[in-house]
Protein backbone atom coordinates (compact mmCIF):
# COMPACT_ATOMS: atom_id res chain seq x y z
CA UNK A 1 0.00 0.00 0.00
CA UNK A 2 1.54 3.39 -0.43
CA UNK A 3 1.55 5.43 2.35
CA UNK A 4 1.60 9.41 2.96
CA UNK A 5 2.90 9.77 6.33
CA UNK A 6 2.37 13.14 7.64
CA UNK A 7 5.51 14.43 9.64
CA UNK A 8 5.60 16.96 11.88
CA UNK A 9 8.86 16.61 13.56
CA UNK A 10 7.71 15.37 16.60
CA UNK A 11 8.66 11.75 18.12
CA UNK A 12 4.84 10.75 17.99
CA UNK A 13 4.80 11.30 13.64
CA UNK A 14 7.92 9.91 13.46
CA UNK A 15 7.83 6.47 15.24
CA UNK A 16 4.03 6.16 12.81
CA UNK A 17 6.54 6.66 9.34
CA UNK A 18 8.59 3.97 10.69
CA UNK A 19 5.65 1.64 12.11
CA UNK A 20 4.40 1.78 8.22
CA UNK A 21 7.72 1.03 6.56
CA UNK A 22 7.94 -1.45 9.17
CA UNK A 23 4.79 -2.79 8.51
CA UNK A 24 6.07 -2.91 4.36
CA UNK A 25 3.97 -0.05 2.80
CA UNK A 26 5.60 2.26 0.20
CA UNK A 27 6.13 5.45 2.55
CA UNK A 28 6.78 8.93 1.34
CA UNK A 29 7.17 11.88 3.98
CA UNK A 30 5.93 15.15 4.12
CA UNK A 31 5.83 17.71 6.21
CA UNK A 32 3.29 20.64 5.91
CA UNK A 33 4.62 24.68 6.00
CA UNK A 34 1.92 25.99 7.41
CA UNK A 35 3.43 29.35 7.50
CA UNK A 36 4.36 31.73 4.78
CA UNK A 37 6.86 33.44 7.54
CA UNK A 38 8.18 30.53 9.66
CA UNK A 39 9.60 32.57 12.11
CA UNK A 40 6.28 33.73 13.59
CA UNK A 41 5.55 30.54 14.71
CA UNK A 42 6.71 29.04 17.85
CA UNK A 43 10.25 27.65 18.55
CA UNK A 44 12.64 25.55 20.48
CA UNK A 45 10.69 22.79 22.79
CA UNK A 46 7.29 24.23 22.27
CA UNK A 47 7.33 24.15 18.68
CA UNK A 48 5.14 22.70 16.17
CA UNK A 49 5.38 22.71 12.09
CA UNK A 50 8.34 25.30 12.59
CA UNK A 51 11.41 25.31 10.42
CA UNK A 52 13.16 23.80 13.00
CA UNK A 53 10.70 20.43 13.17
CA UNK A 54 11.10 20.08 9.29
CA UNK A 55 14.77 19.60 9.85
CA UNK A 56 13.98 17.35 12.13
CA UNK A 57 11.41 15.66 10.05
CA UNK A 58 13.45 15.30 7.18
CA UNK A 59 16.60 13.85 9.03
CA UNK A 60 14.25 11.03 10.33
CA UNK A 61 13.24 10.47 6.77
CA UNK A 62 16.90 9.99 5.85
CA UNK A 63 17.12 7.53 8.73
CA UNK A 64 13.92 5.46 7.49
CA UNK A 65 15.55 5.98 3.84
CA UNK A 66 12.21 7.20 2.41
CA UNK A 67 11.23 9.89 -0.10
CA UNK A 68 10.57 13.42 1.95
CA UNK A 69 8.96 16.50 0.81
CA UNK A 70 7.55 19.60 2.21
CA UNK A 71 4.85 20.97 0.94
CA UNK A 72 3.36 24.68 1.39
CA UNK A 73 -0.31 24.70 2.80
CA UNK A 74 0.22 28.03 4.42
CA UNK A 75 -2.21 29.97 2.27
CA UNK A 76 -4.75 27.21 3.23
CA UNK A 77 -3.65 27.22 6.78
CA UNK A 78 -4.07 30.86 7.20
CA UNK A 79 -7.70 30.94 6.18
CA UNK A 80 -9.42 27.70 7.12
CA UNK A 81 -7.55 27.90 10.62
CA UNK A 82 -6.10 30.79 11.60
CA UNK A 83 -9.10 33.24 10.09
CA UNK A 84 -11.46 31.02 11.15
CA UNK A 85 -10.22 31.06 14.86
CA UNK A 86 -10.37 35.24 14.99
CA UNK A 87 -14.04 35.03 13.50
CA UNK A 88 -15.04 32.74 16.35
CA UNK A 89 -13.46 34.51 19.18
CA UNK A 90 -15.03 37.69 17.56
CA UNK A 91 -18.02 36.69 17.56
CA UNK A 92 -18.10 35.04 21.23
CA UNK A 93 -17.60 31.35 20.52
CA UNK A 94 -14.70 29.68 21.58
CA UNK A 95 -13.19 27.38 19.24
CA UNK A 96 -10.20 24.37 19.06
CA UNK A 97 -7.94 25.22 16.14
CA UNK A 98 -5.86 21.99 16.40
CA UNK A 99 -9.82 20.46 15.53
CA UNK A 100 -9.57 23.32 12.40
CA UNK A 101 -6.67 22.09 11.49
CA UNK A 102 -7.13 18.51 11.76
CA UNK A 103 -10.02 18.50 9.62
CA UNK A 104 -9.14 21.25 7.36
CA UNK A 105 -5.87 20.53 6.59
CA UNK A 106 -4.59 17.08 7.51
CA UNK A 107 -7.46 15.20 6.69
CA UNK A 108 -9.29 17.78 3.43
CA UNK A 109 -5.95 19.30 1.76
CA UNK A 110 -3.33 16.91 2.62
CA UNK A 111 -5.87 13.82 2.13
CA UNK A 112 -7.13 15.55 -1.08
CA UNK A 113 -3.92 15.92 -2.80
CA UNK A 114 -2.44 12.41 -1.00
CA UNK A 115 -5.25 10.54 -2.70
CA UNK A 116 -4.79 12.57 -6.35
CA UNK A 117 -1.19 11.47 -6.33
CA UNK A 118 -2.06 7.87 -6.31
CA UNK A 119 -1.77 7.23 -2.48
CA UNK A 120 -3.81 4.63 -0.66
CA UNK A 121 -3.60 6.29 3.38
CA UNK A 122 -2.24 8.76 5.28
CA UNK A 123 -0.42 8.12 8.14
CA UNK A 124 -0.46 10.37 11.22
CA UNK A 125 1.02 10.13 14.69
CA UNK A 126 -2.34 10.57 16.76
CA UNK A 127 -3.27 8.69 19.44
CA UNK A 128 -6.66 7.12 18.61
CA UNK A 129 -7.21 3.64 17.11
CA UNK A 130 -9.49 2.80 13.78
CA UNK A 131 -11.63 -0.55 13.92
CA UNK A 132 -13.84 -1.62 10.81
CA UNK A 133 -17.67 -2.76 10.78
CA UNK A 134 -19.02 -4.16 7.91
CA UNK A 135 -16.49 -2.05 5.49
CA UNK A 136 -17.47 1.06 7.66
CA UNK A 137 -14.64 2.81 9.86
CA UNK A 138 -14.64 3.02 13.49
CA UNK A 139 -13.09 5.47 15.75
CA UNK A 140 -12.05 4.95 19.06
CA UNK A 141 -10.28 5.94 21.97
CA UNK A 142 -6.46 4.90 22.18
CA UNK A 143 -5.11 2.83 24.17
CA UNK A 144 -3.08 5.89 26.10
CA UNK A 145 -6.30 7.46 27.37
CA UNK A 146 -3.55 10.04 28.88
CA UNK A 147 -3.26 11.48 25.02
CA UNK A 148 -5.91 10.05 23.30
CA UNK A 149 -7.07 12.21 20.45
CA UNK A 150 -9.68 10.66 19.36
CA UNK A 151 -11.63 13.80 20.87
CA UNK A 152 -9.83 15.83 17.85
CA UNK A 153 -10.83 13.61 15.24
CA UNK A 154 -14.23 13.60 15.57
CA UNK A 155 -15.22 15.95 12.84
CA UNK A 156 -13.55 13.49 10.16
CA UNK A 157 -15.96 11.67 7.76
CA UNK A 158 -16.22 8.08 7.26
CA UNK A 159 -14.33 8.69 3.89
CA UNK A 160 -11.59 10.46 5.33
CA UNK A 161 -11.20 7.97 7.66
CA UNK A 162 -11.21 5.17 4.94
CA UNK A 163 -7.98 6.34 4.23
CA UNK A 164 -6.42 7.21 7.44
CA UNK A 165 -3.96 5.43 9.58
CA UNK A 166 -3.10 5.78 13.04
CA UNK A 167 -0.51 3.23 13.67
CA UNK A 168 -0.09 4.77 17.53
CA UNK A 169 -3.14 3.68 18.83
CA UNK A 170 -2.47 0.47 20.67
CA UNK A 171 0.24 2.49 22.09
CA UNK A 172 1.41 4.38 25.21
CA UNK A 173 3.48 7.39 24.99
CA UNK A 174 6.69 6.27 26.86
CA UNK A 175 6.89 2.89 24.72
CA UNK A 176 7.03 5.42 21.58
CA UNK A 177 9.75 7.16 23.25
CA UNK A 178 11.40 4.25 23.76
CA UNK A 179 11.02 3.33 20.42
CA UNK A 180 12.41 6.16 19.05
CA UNK A 181 15.97 5.66 20.75
CA UNK A 182 15.95 2.10 19.61
CA UNK A 183 15.40 2.89 16.18
CA UNK A 184 17.95 5.75 16.55
CA UNK A 185 15.61 8.86 15.70
CA UNK A 186 16.65 11.67 17.34
CA UNK A 187 13.59 12.66 18.23
CA UNK A 188 12.96 10.43 21.12
CA UNK A 189 13.51 12.60 23.96
CA UNK A 190 11.76 15.85 21.78
CA UNK A 191 9.42 17.51 24.11
CA UNK A 192 5.64 17.32 23.42
CA UNK A 193 4.12 20.92 21.76
CA UNK A 194 2.21 22.58 23.25
CA UNK A 195 -0.16 25.59 23.14
CA UNK A 196 -1.31 27.43 19.63
CA UNK A 197 1.29 26.94 17.12
CA UNK A 198 0.27 30.24 15.16
CA UNK A 199 1.40 32.57 18.32
CA UNK A 200 4.57 32.84 18.88
CA UNK A 201 4.66 33.76 22.52
CA UNK A 202 1.62 32.01 23.82
CA UNK A 203 -0.59 35.50 24.44
CA UNK A 204 -3.61 34.61 22.97
CA UNK A 205 -5.29 37.53 24.51
CA UNK A 206 -2.57 39.86 22.62
CA UNK A 207 -2.77 38.19 19.50
CA UNK A 208 -6.94 38.62 19.23
CA UNK A 209 -6.67 42.30 20.43
CA UNK A 210 -4.18 42.84 17.48
CA UNK A 211 -6.38 41.19 14.77
CA UNK A 212 -9.57 42.56 16.14
CA UNK A 213 -9.25 45.66 18.00
CA UNK A 214 -10.84 47.19 21.11
CA UNK A 215 -14.01 46.66 21.13
CA UNK A 216 -15.09 47.76 24.80
CA UNK A 217 -17.98 46.66 27.18
CA UNK A 218 -18.98 45.65 30.55
CA UNK A 219 -18.43 42.91 32.87
CA UNK A 220 -21.93 42.42 34.39
CA UNK A 221 -23.11 40.40 37.57
CA UNK A 222 -25.46 38.12 36.18
CA UNK A 223 -27.90 38.20 38.92
CA UNK A 224 -28.24 41.69 39.77
CA UNK A 225 -27.05 43.22 36.59
CA UNK A 226 -24.51 45.55 38.55
CA UNK A 227 -21.87 46.61 36.30
CA UNK A 228 -18.49 45.44 38.05
CA UNK A 229 -15.80 46.22 35.63
CA UNK A 230 -14.83 46.98 31.64
CA UNK A 231 -12.92 45.81 29.32
CA UNK A 232 -11.42 45.83 25.44
CA UNK A 233 -13.56 42.99 24.12
CA UNK A 234 -15.14 40.07 24.89
CA UNK A 235 -12.23 38.17 22.75
CA UNK A 236 -10.33 38.47 25.67
CA UNK A 237 -12.98 36.33 27.86
CA UNK A 238 -14.22 32.53 27.69
CA UNK A 239 -16.96 30.83 29.63
CA UNK A 240 -15.48 28.88 32.77
CA UNK A 241 -12.95 31.71 33.53
CA UNK A 242 -12.06 32.79 36.54
CA UNK A 243 -8.61 34.33 36.61
CA UNK A 244 -8.03 37.77 34.55
CA UNK A 245 -11.49 39.15 34.93
CA UNK A 246 -10.29 42.89 36.08
CA UNK A 247 -12.67 42.87 38.75
CA UNK A 248 -11.47 44.46 41.70
CA UNK A 249 -13.97 43.99 44.28
CA UNK A 250 -15.00 40.35 45.69
CA UNK A 251 -18.43 39.05 45.25
CA UNK A 252 -20.51 39.56 48.29
CA UNK A 253 -20.05 35.98 49.78
CA UNK A 254 -16.40 35.87 49.03
CA UNK A 255 -16.67 33.85 46.32
CA UNK A 256 -14.70 33.65 43.26
CA UNK A 257 -16.60 34.60 39.65
CA UNK A 258 -16.66 32.99 36.74
CA UNK A 259 -17.44 34.01 32.95
CA UNK A 260 -21.11 32.79 32.32
CA UNK A 261 -21.41 34.00 28.81
CA UNK A 262 -20.76 36.79 26.21
CA UNK A 263 -22.66 38.83 24.15
CA UNK A 264 -20.34 39.95 21.12
CA UNK A 265 -22.89 43.07 20.21
CA UNK A 266 -23.50 44.62 23.64
CA UNK A 267 -20.13 43.77 24.34
CA UNK A 268 -21.38 42.16 27.58
CA UNK A 269 -19.50 39.84 29.71
CA UNK A 270 -21.97 37.92 32.47
CA UNK A 271 -20.20 36.58 35.38
CA UNK A 272 -21.27 34.89 38.33
CA UNK A 273 -20.73 31.17 41.08
CA UNK A 274 -19.29 28.22 40.05
CA UNK A 275 -22.81 26.73 40.12
CA UNK A 276 -23.58 28.70 37.55
CA UNK A 277 -21.49 27.10 35.09
CA UNK A 278 -23.78 24.22 34.82
CA UNK A 279 -25.75 23.00 32.10
CA UNK A 280 -28.14 20.92 31.12
CA UNK A 281 -29.26 21.08 27.65
CA UNK A 282 -26.43 21.52 24.88
CA UNK A 283 -27.73 22.44 21.06
CA UNK A 284 -24.79 21.84 18.43
CA UNK A 285 -25.05 22.09 14.46
CA UNK A 286 -22.62 21.14 11.39
CA UNK A 287 -23.54 16.87 12.85
CA UNK A 288 -20.29 14.84 12.11
CA UNK A 289 -20.79 11.19 11.68
CA UNK A 290 -17.31 9.45 11.19
CA UNK A 291 -18.65 5.76 10.88
CA UNK A 292 -21.17 7.09 8.58
CA UNK A 293 -24.07 5.33 10.56
CA UNK A 294 -26.14 8.73 12.31
CA UNK A 295 -27.82 7.62 15.73
CA UNK A 296 -31.61 7.09 15.27
CA UNK A 297 -34.21 8.35 17.48
CA UNK A 298 -32.92 8.84 21.18
CA UNK A 299 -29.66 7.64 22.34
CA UNK A 300 -27.86 7.54 25.38
CA UNK A 301 -24.67 7.79 25.79
CA UNK A 302 -21.27 9.50 27.02
CA UNK A 303 -20.12 13.24 25.61
CA UNK A 304 -17.14 14.96 26.35
CA UNK A 305 -16.85 18.79 25.31
CA UNK A 306 -12.64 19.13 25.72
CA UNK A 307 -9.64 17.92 24.03
CA UNK A 308 -8.90 16.44 27.73
CA UNK A 309 -11.84 17.31 29.81
CA UNK A 310 -13.91 14.59 31.57
CA UNK A 311 -17.06 13.33 30.46
CA UNK A 312 -21.00 12.71 31.40
CA UNK A 313 -23.63 10.86 30.95
CA UNK A 314 -26.29 12.36 28.39
CA UNK A 315 -29.07 11.56 25.68
CA UNK A 316 -28.65 12.73 22.67
CA UNK A 317 -31.17 13.10 19.62
CA UNK A 318 -30.36 14.71 16.20
CA UNK A 319 -33.03 16.68 13.73
CA UNK A 320 -31.76 17.32 10.19
CA UNK A 321 -28.31 19.03 10.68
CA UNK A 322 -28.95 19.80 15.01
CA UNK A 323 -28.05 17.76 17.55
CA UNK A 324 -29.80 18.16 20.89
CA UNK A 325 -28.16 17.04 24.17
CA UNK A 326 -29.52 16.64 27.61
CA UNK A 327 -26.99 16.40 30.18
CA UNK A 328 -28.11 13.81 32.91
CA UNK A 329 -24.49 14.09 34.66
CA UNK A 330 -22.79 17.55 35.08
CA UNK A 331 -20.89 19.79 32.18
CA UNK A 332 -19.58 23.16 33.41
CA UNK A 333 -18.16 26.16 31.24
CA UNK A 334 -19.64 24.72 28.38
CA UNK A 335 -18.74 27.25 25.56
CA UNK A 336 -20.51 27.74 22.14
CA UNK A 337 -17.85 27.53 19.56
CA UNK A 338 -16.42 23.96 21.73
CA UNK A 339 -17.21 20.30 20.19
CA UNK A 340 -19.45 18.12 21.96
CA UNK A 341 -18.68 14.48 20.86
CA UNK A 342 -20.27 11.37 22.04
CA UNK A 343 -19.28 8.10 22.46
CA UNK A 344 -21.24 5.04 23.20
CA UNK A 345 -21.29 3.77 26.55
CA UNK A 346 -20.75 0.39 26.31
CA UNK A 347 -18.25 -1.50 25.55
CA UNK A 348 -15.70 0.57 27.17
CA UNK A 349 -16.84 3.68 25.99
CA UNK A 350 -14.00 4.21 23.89
CA UNK A 351 -16.13 4.23 20.53
CA UNK A 352 -16.97 7.48 18.69
CA UNK A 353 -20.74 7.86 17.80
CA UNK A 354 -20.45 11.31 16.40
CA UNK A 355 -19.87 15.07 16.95
CA UNK A 356 -21.46 18.84 16.31
CA UNK A 357 -20.14 22.45 17.30
CA UNK A 358 -22.17 23.78 19.98
CA UNK A 359 -24.45 26.65 19.16
CA UNK A 360 -26.34 26.82 22.25
CA UNK A 361 -26.14 25.80 26.23
CA UNK A 362 -28.92 25.26 28.93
Amino acid sequence: MRVLAAMSGGVDSAVAAARAVSAGHDVVGVHLALSAKPGTLRTGARGCCTVEDARDARRVADILGIPFYVWDFAERFGADVIEDFVAEYAAGRTPNPCMTCNEKIKFEALLDKATALGFDAVSTGHYARLSHVDGAPELRRSADLGKDQSYVLASLTSDQLRNAMFPLGDSVKSDVRAEAAERGLMVADKPDSHDICFIPDGDTQAFLGKKIGNRPGTLVDDKTGAVLGRHTGVHGFTVGQRHGLGIDAPAPDGRPRYVLSLEPVSGTVKVGAREELAVREIVGQRVRWPSGRPIDGEVDCVAQVRAHGGTAPVTARVQGDRMHVTVDGELRGVAPGQTIVLYAPDPGGDIVLGSARITETG
